[in-house]
């Protein structure tokens, strides 16, 4: 009995070299169907919203006067809050895949470890940019339009209180994820993250003793930054304002980053 000659198999899925799109993609189906997502950036939104809503109600029942502040100041306490929800979701989108070993996987699929962290990033600024961005025109919108008084708020404090704050929350949370990469636990990186946020502006109320380290602490912590974008002295005199806090924040973040990917790629899952 003859055999039939052996036929290599040829699978009718067209095969190709995958690229940072498919990476994209994936990444961009993971962060939008966990409900980690879904619950950070939406308590994110009900604070800014509330926050500022409480805002306007304080104002208006107590006639207070606006002073020389334009009325989008308002909007700062919202998104100091909100941005602890964009540090907690830029975490666990690194570190959640390392504790439930979900890592593996994903490295499997995609054995370029820069490329998952290159896409991972990409899709979290954006996601977080766009919507922290829409809420804050949002809340901006509300209060300039219920709140009489005040000075009027001139084109480029509108960009700064809207896309700035938009830009410097989802870079801040560029931060975050870089600190999940490095920890890769999600408790410690989030704890870590807070303490980075709140700790220096803390610490510097009680150094009154130590002037020069004391200003340094008001000047640079990360309140003292985001305030910038809605004050155009910034919270002390001589702080960094306009769009510095941004590109220092940016420095910043280049560096975390730069250590995650080479502790990805130097360490084992």
């Amino acid at each position: 009995m003859t055999t039939a000659p052996y036929q290599q198999y040829t699978s009718p899925i067209p095969v190709r070299r995958a690229h940072l799109g498919d990476a994209l993609a994936s990444e961009w189906t993971k962060i939008r169907s966990v409900r980690s997502t879904m619950w950070t950036l939406g308590v994110m939104i009900l604070l800014m919203v509330g926050v500022g809503l409480l805002a306007i109600v304080a104002i208006n029942a107590t006639d207070a006067p606006m002073g020389n502040d334009p009325v989008l100041s308002l909007g700062f306490n919202g998104v100091l809050l909100g941005s602890i929800c964009v540090v907690t979701l830029g975490v666990l989108t690194i570190s959640s895949e390392y504790g439930t070993g979900m890592i593996r996987t994903t490295l499997t699929a995609c054995p370029s470890r820069a490329r998952v962290l290159t896409a991972k990033a990409i899709v979290f600024f954006l996601l977080t940019l766009v919507v922290t961005t829409i809420t804050a025109a949002l809340v901006a919108a509300l209060q300039t339009a219920m709140i009489d008084g005040g000075v009027e708020a001139t084109g480029e404090q509108w960009l700064r209180a809207t896309v700035g704050a938009g830009l410097f929350t989802a870079v801040l949370g560029l931060v975050a994820l870089a600190v999940g990469a490095l920890v890769r636990h999600s408790a410690g990186a989030i704890t870590i993250m807070i303490g980075v946020m709140l700790l220096p502006l803390v610490a510097a109320m009680f150094m009154s003793s130590m002037v020069k380290v004391q200003e340094f602490l008001f000047q640079y912590s990360i309140p003292s930054l985001l305030i910038a974008f809605y004050s155009e002295e910034g919270l002390i005199d001589g702080g960094p304002h306009g769009w510095t806090p941004l590109w220092i924040l940016s420095g910043v973040a280049a560096v975390a980053l730069a250590g995650a990917f080479f502790a990805t790629e130097k360490r084992d899952v």
